[in-house]
């Protein structure tokens, strides 16, 4: 949702040494406190050999491949989503949606996108509308985790906020119609999904929770804590082409049928970098500090093995002294394997990855018109997206998420099929009042590793809004959305997360001429904050909450 400066693969070998069973924490359980696996007296009586004890080294083993999974997941959908619409559709294609997002039942050119078939009851003629947005996001994420106690920016706090900007500074879409007769040609091009990029510059909390990891895991070694530098872009565009005919079944019913592509192209950059390890000297980079530990390590290994060989020349190997040498020099030889592993990441880590892929799916439309009230539908196929790698990574790997990230391995992005109805009642010849709803399927989707299955339902979206023509020249409208989605705790992270939300717009529109009409509008939508709290380690905690802003103008030529 990649060409890599290295390789994917390496990426997470880099990473998943860094975290623990649950990637927020190293030797935590639900009923836990936070402490070292062994206190001093303990690594003192036994020796170097414990000072990374048995227990230490199989719970850094076990947890390794769960963390592997967790981090594969990092890069997959950080890109920001424009503004209103489901998970992954965007449904502000046009200026008119600013102004009022209830778009379903009016009749105009607009409803190329939002309600086509009613687009057949326009004059006979050439119409084209261009339209041009700006949107501004930022999304926040407060995280706790006791392990940021541990960083040197964090003055002993726990709880670390994180804020992503995401500006789009051009959103453009066209929609062009021309109707003879009873018939209606229509085109449309659009972002109906992603839409701009979005930064984090101080990387996300479970970026540094990887790092805080680490520090904490490697305290009986002598670290004390941590310093990092962390970062994360990602940005995202669907581009839609949409191609359709409509038909006047009689002068008050009308039908649509068309194709809808979409090509979608996302990137995404992450950075974790001047790691540095506190110790009782101070502050070393992070290569310093592996190669003391290896080189001590290697040292008491060194005299494991002499101390084995002396009894071994005397024939005593029945001795329990034999055994605990034994049991020893396993573990040292289990440190020093994850110690070399750890050699890989003295230069951090600096990734970036490309994906691109092509869906095409049916769209279907109906409109009626019935005295004051226009009644309208749409229905959007699922459109079948198999975004497609580019990566420095050909060989396939034992666990299943990094070989998402294979050279030429394309992955499952579907674009959820969406069920659109609205309404409009002509109060009189100036006034309108509108009414929509949107269904979007997302369970019925295929995303990768089946994430659409954490989901506890569809996303739904309820619409409506008032248009006034105050004289021949000037339109005003206002309306509002409100957005549920069928979110769950699982599916919830600080990668990739949205939240339910209620929106706003209003704005003009300005006929300059029979010819020529002008459209400005503002929309701005205000999120609800979600708070997970379910990790199964205790005292962990996310809050997400977003902002977005748009602003918006366009022109509309009828020929």
């Amino acid at each position: 949702m990649f060409k890599c400066g290295h390789t994917i693969a390496k990426l997470w070998d880099y990473l998943f040494t860094f975290a623990a069973a649950n990637p927020r924490g190293w030797g935590w359980g639900a009923e836990q406190a936070w402490q070292p696996h062994e206190n001093q007296h303990h690594q003192k009586k036994n020796g170097l050999g414990n000072r990374l004890s048995s227990p230490t080294l199989q719970a850094w083993r076990a947890q390794t491949m769960k963390t592997k999974l967790f981090l594969a997941s990092v890069m997959l959908a950080v890109a920001t989503q424009a503004t209103a619409g489901g998970i992954l559709t965007n449904t502000n294609q046009s200026i008119d949606f600013l102004r009022n997002p209830a778009r379903d039942g009016a009749i105009s050119l607009d409803g190329v996108y939002s309600n086509p078939a009613g687009v057949a009851f326009l004059p006979e003629g050439l119409h084209l509308g261009f339209n041009w947005q700006y949107a501004h996001q930022t999304r926040t994420v407060t995280t706790t985790n006791p392990l940021f106690a541990l960083g040197r920016k964090n003055g002993g706090q726990t709880t670390k906020e994180y804020e992503g900007v995401a500006d789009a500074p051009v959103i453009p879409s066209l929609q062009a119609a021309y109707n003879k007769g009873d018939w209606s040609l229509q085109f449309n091009f659009s972002i109906p999904g992603g839409g701009g990029k979005c930064e984090f510059d101080n990387g996300l909390g479970s970026f540094e929770s990887v790092v805080g990891n680490i520090a904490h895991g490697l305290q009986p070694l002598g670290a004390q804590g941590y310093d990092m530098e962390g970062y994360m872009q990602g940005q995202q565009y669907y581009f839609g082409f949409q191609l359709g005919t409509a038909y006047k079944i009689n002068p008050n019913l009308s039908v649509y049928g068309g194709l809808r592509l979409l090509y979608g192209s996302a990137s995404y950059k992450a950075k974790i970098s001047n790691i540095m390890v506190n110790t009782a000297g101070g502050y070393v980079d992070f290569s310093s500090f592996m190669h003391q530990a290896t080189t001590t390590v290697s040292g008491g290994l060194a005299q494991v093995n002499a101390g084995m060989a002396q009894l071994e020349a005397a024939g005593a190997t029945a001795l329990p002294q034999y055994a605990e040498l034994t049991a020893k020099k396993a573990q040292l030889e289990g440190t020093l394997q994850n110690l070399n592993v750890l050699q890989k990441y003295n230069e951090g880590v600096n990734l970036q990855c490309d994906q691109s892929g092509v869906g095409i799916a049916p769209v279907l439309g109906i409109d009626y018109k019935i005295g004051a009230f226009n009644l309208a539908a749409k229905y959007e196929f699922k459109t079948q997206m198999r975004m497609k790698n580019k990566s420095t990574l050909d060989e396939a790997s034992e666990i299943p998420a990094v070989n998402k990230f294979r050279d030429g391995e394309k992955v499952d992005e579907d674009a959820p099929a969406m069920l659109a109805v609205g309404a409009q009642w002509s109060i009189n010849p100036e006034v309108r009042v509108n009414l929509g709803y949107h269904h979007f399927f997302d369970k019925n989707t295929t995303w990768y590793n089946n994430t659409q299955e954490l989901l506890d339902g569809d996303t739904n979206e309820y619409l409506g809004g008032v248009e006034w023509d105050i004289n021949d020249h000037m339109t005003i409208s206002a309306g509002g959305q409100l957005t549920r989605y069928g979110l769950s705790d699982e599916y919830m992270n600080d990668m990739s997360f949205v939240v339910d939300s209620y929106s706003f717009g209003f704005g003009a529109n300005y006929k300059l001429s029979d010819v020529v009409t002008l459209k400005a509008a503002y929309f701005q939508t205000n999120y609800e904050t979600y708070d997970r709290k379910d990790y199964p380690a205790a005292g962990l905690h996310d809050s997400f909450t977003r902002t977005n802003r748009v602003l918006g103008i366009g022109c509309e030529v009828t020929l």
